[in-house]
């Protein structure tokens, strides 16, 4: 069973991480930022990835270190069930309209993260959420699981949709690179023998 569980506890957030990649898309998440819970369901059921995230923060503060921690968290949890990648296709990608939106997604399992992050997103809050908090997750989540990750906003002007359209992109781009190829089930994807 491809599955993880993560614990990360600092002087700013405790937070604990549940997933299961052979899932069909259940989740609890309760961050404490609605929004944040919003997108983080948003991932697991598309990705269906079965999620479990709890994550208390000094929200009192912001919201910028529970977010970050949860996607370092979850990028942690990523990486430790995937083990070492034997039988993944490795690259996702979508194109994902939602609306007045469109984003793409390209990603690659390398173990080499890297973040692309072209999104234009228009208001600098979604009800009470920072939205320039979303390239912090993403870079959190992509440095942390190993992820070379490419996000696009082809367009879109209402910026909970364009948010939105990217996180459903990144978890269709994830469900398809974390799925067992049937041609090469037994082999890690890669000329070189590892990931």
């Amino acid at each position: 069973m491809r599955s993880a569980t993560i614990t990360r506890k600092t002087a700013e957030t405790d937070i604990s991480v549940e997933i299961n990649l052979d899932g069909t898309g259940q989740y609890d998440n309760q961050t404490g930022v609605g929004f944040f819970d919003h997108m983080l369901d948003q991932l697991a059921r598309h990705a269906l990835i079965d999620m479990t995230v709890r994550a208390k923060g000094d929200l009192h503060i912001d919201d910028h270190h529970t977010v970050e921690d949860t996607g370092i968290a979850l990028g942690q949890a990523l990486s430790t069930a995937l083990g070492d990648k034997r039988g993944i296709r490795r690259y996702g990608e979508c194109h994902l309209p939602m609306d007045d939106a469109q984003v793409r997604c390209a990603l690659d399992l390398s173990g080499r993260p890297f973040l692309i992050c072209n999104l234009e997103i228009p208001a600098p809050k979604i009800g009470t959420f920072d939205t320039e908090l979303v390239r912090e997750f993403f870079q959190a989540f992509a440095t942390h699981g190993g992820i070379t990750l490419h996000i696009d906003q082809l367009h879109g002007f209402n910026s909970h949709h364009i948010v939105e359209a990217a996180f459903k992109a990144v978890a269709r781009a994830l469900r398809a690179a974390i799925e067992t190829d049937p041609r090469k089930s037994d082999a890690i994807p890669s000329t070189k023998g590892a990931l």
